[in-house]
């Protein structure tokens, strides 16, 4: 994906309202039942923002001057950032947990935890200028709320895609038959997400090619289903799978020749375009993918809550939204980032699928494993996340 230059960062920030009358919403709770870290009006910044990301997520012009919607931010509210960059959602999780940061962005494997234990705040949305503006389609999800309350703000989401060396895959794949039954044709090249979660991309797999198994949900897997996963992934391991844990592992890898195929976000892509000698290409697979919405959360007892609530607003704002989707790679969360993000990268919520529901209905969002299977039939018994942990450290030997 090409990027466009010369993209200037807007410093207006959008007001936000000052207090919940006349811009509450229909889950703003009662005033005798406000629950820790519930904000009624938003303050001048307290100087500070301690933020958990995803790396690529808070970009201030370092690496392309032109993708920078942090600096403005500062200037604006006088919130200084400071990021943190997970390894993968159960670090992200046990980064909030440790009390040292005021929020951070999630995906659904690491926000249904932070809604369940309590280490997240409701957020009044009503305070938020530009959440109006956000797609129908992102809000009111179970990654995002709980008992009819947002629990954060949209950022962007994306399908976790298949790249592939083209000059070692020299016929463009299809299918996700490379990383698994096909892989024994990539021995010691293949490129594996180094995060229990990726169990999930295995069960999808099987899910098209042993329906007698009968998952219908890659990330609630009884026993058999679960040991046929675990199964695949053993394979695939003894294939000689490499295991990356943040992007830049992966987009050394892939720049040095030592892998050729394997899962990756779009971003990784998108920074291997600049190297002129390799030459990758990205596909959603015929079986669907393992995917993400992430979310904007606020932790409880944040240190610094307006300028973390100024900083979700600004993160749904047309220009600072447009730049972090496009530099990541993922889909806008408006019409009017949309718009912004066609100066930068035209085409960009095309190619994207921002607003193609359907492209997204192949796409597994993260989430949680529940030993309850997710559901409400206490029949039915699913390994929950301890179990997955427990499995692939066993698989990775460490």
């Amino acid at each position: 994906m090409k990027r466009a230059k010369g993209f200037a960062l807007m410093a207006g920030l959008a007001l936000l309202v000052a207090a919940c009358g006349g811009s509450s919403t229909s889950s703003e709770p009662a005033s005798s039942e406000k629950p820790a870290g519930w904000l009624e009006s938003v303050g001048a910044g307290e100087g500070a923002l301690n933020l958990i990301i995803w790396e690529g997520y808070a970009e201030r012009g370092a690496v392309d001057p032109a993708y920078d919607w942090v600096t403005g931010f500062e200037a604006e509210t006088g919130c200084m950032v400071n990021t943190t960059s997970m390894t993968d959602s159960a670090n992200g999780v046990q980064l909030l947990q440790s009390g040292e940061y005021d929020g951070g962005s999630f995906s659904g494997d690491a926000s249904v935890r932070l809604m369940k234990a309590g280490d997240v705040a409701p957020v009044n949305v009503g305070l938020l200028a530009n959440y109006p503006n956000v797609f129908g389609g992102l809000k009111d999800k179970a990654h995002n709320s709980m008992d009819g309350m947002p629990y954060g703000v949209p950022h962007g989401r994306g399908a976790n895609v298949l790249m592939w060396n083209t000059a070692a895959v020299t016929t463009a794949p299809t299918s996700w038959d490379p990383v698994w039954e096909g892989g024994a044709a990539y021995k010691g090249k293949i490129s594996v997400y180094d995060s229990s979660i990726y169990i999930a991309d295995a069960a999808i797999h099987l899910m098209a090619t042993k329906p007698e198994l009968g998952i219908k949900d890659p990330y609630q897997l009884n026993d058999e289903q679960f040991a046929a996963a675990i199964a695949l992934l053993e394979v695939q391991r003894d294939n000689g799978a490499v295991y990356w844990g943040t992007a830049a592992d992966q987009i050394t890898s892939f720049a040095s020749g030592d892998l050729v195929v394997g899962t990756t976000w779009q971003y990784q892509a998108n920074m291997l375009a600049a190297e002129p000698a390799i030459k990758v290409d990205t596909t959603l697979p015929a079986e669907g993918s393992t995917g993400w919405s992430d979310t904007w959360m606020m932790a409880t007892k944040a240190a610094h809550p307006n300028c973390m609530y100024l900083w979700m607003d600004h993160m749904m704002s047309a220009e600072a939204n447009a730049q972090a989707t496009v530099w990541f790679g993922e889909a806008p969360t408006s019409e009017a980032a949309c718009e912004a993000a066609e100066a930068l990268s035209p085409g960009h919520c095309d190619q994207f699928h921002a607003t193609d529901e359907a492209y997204f209905d192949k796409v597994w969002y993260w989430s949680t494993p529940q030993a309850d299977c997710a559901d409400d039939d206490a029949a039915t018994a699913c390994k929950d996340q301890d179990a997955w942990v427990e499995a692939w450290t066993t698989l990775r030997g460490n």
